[in-house]
C-alpha cells in the first residue's frame, strides 16, 4: 500500500484527489494538509510514502512545506503537482528535494502513474517540465538557481506584494534575518532595486509584471 499525504490549499481540490487516488487499488490517501504549517506538522504525526504537493499555498509555498516534510521523514518522496511552470518553480522544488514535477495539466492517470513511480524511486516529469529543464541545461540561464530554497521563498513572496515583516511572520523569521535575505539575494542577482528583481522575476515565470503593476 502506498501511503499518501495531499498538500493543496483549496479542500475541493483535496477532495477530488482524494477520491481518485482511494478508489485505485494500492493507493490510499493517509493525509492532508491546506499550508506549509500543516504540511509539516502533519510529516511529525503521520507516516506516509509520497506527498503530492502543489507549490501555490497560503503564506508560506509549497517549496518551503517540501523542505520542511523533508527534514521530518527523509525517506518522503515527494511529487509536486502545479500550474507553475517557470524554470525558478521547477529548479527550487527540485533543490528542496522533490522527486517529481507535474503540471495541473495533467491526466489523473498521469498523476497515478506518477505516485506509483516516485514511490519506486523513480523520477517524473511532465513533458512540459522537461522541456523546462532542457532549455535551463542549454541556455544556462539559471540565474535564481544561485537563491538557496530560502532565499527563493523570500523572493517570491516580496514580488508577491508581501512586505519584510509579512514575510518574516509567514516563514517564522525576524524581520531583521528578512532583511538580511533581501540583502543577499540583490546582491546574487546583481539588482539593486526592488523593481529590478520584480522583471528578473517575471522573466522567470515567478509572477506576471503586469499583475504585479496593477496593470
Amino acid at each position: 500500500m502506498i501511503r499518501i499525504i495531499l498538500v493543496d490549499d483549496h479542500a475541493v481540490v483535496r477532495n477530488g484527489y482524494r477520491r481518485l487516488l482511494d478508489a485505485e487499488p494500492g493507493l490510499q490517501v493517509v493525509g492532508e494538509a491546506a499550508s506549509a504549517d500543516e504540511a509539516n506538522a502533519l510529516a511529525l504525526r503521520t507516516v506516509a510514502d509520497v506527498a503530492l504537493v502543489d507549490l501555490s499555498l497560503r503564506g508560506s509555498s509549497g517549496i518551503e512545506a517540501i523542505r520542511g516534510m523533508l527534514a521530518r521523514q527523509p525517506a518522503l518522496k515527494v511529487l509536486v503537482l502545479s500550474m507553475h511552470e517557470g524554470a525558478g518553480h521547477v529548479t527550487q522544488a527540485l533543490r528542496s528535494g522533490a522527486h517529481g514535477y507535474l503540471t495541473k495539466y495533467s491526466e489523473p492517470a498521469e498523476v497515478i502513474d506518477g505516485i506509483r513511480r516516485i514511490a519506486a524511486g523513480k523520477r517524473v516529469f511532465s513533458p512540459e517540465i522537461a522541456q523546462v529543464l532542457a532549455a535551463e541545461a542549454i541556455d544556462g540561464d539559471g540565474v535564481l538557481a544561485h537563491l538557496t530554497p530560502r532565499e527563493f521563498e523570500v523572493l517570491r513572496m516580496l514580488v508577491h506584494g508581501e512586505s519584510a515583516s509579512g514575510i518574516a511572520s509567514s516563514m517564522h523569521l525576524s524581520p531583521k534575518t528578512v532583511l538580511n535575505y533581501l540583502t543577499l539575494i540583490r546582491q546574487k542577482l546583481d539588482a539593486d532595486n526592488d523593481f529590478k528583481l520584480l522583471h528578473l522575476a517575471a522573466r522567470h515565470g515567478l509572477v506576471d509584471i503586469h499583475h504585479a503593476l496593477g496593470a
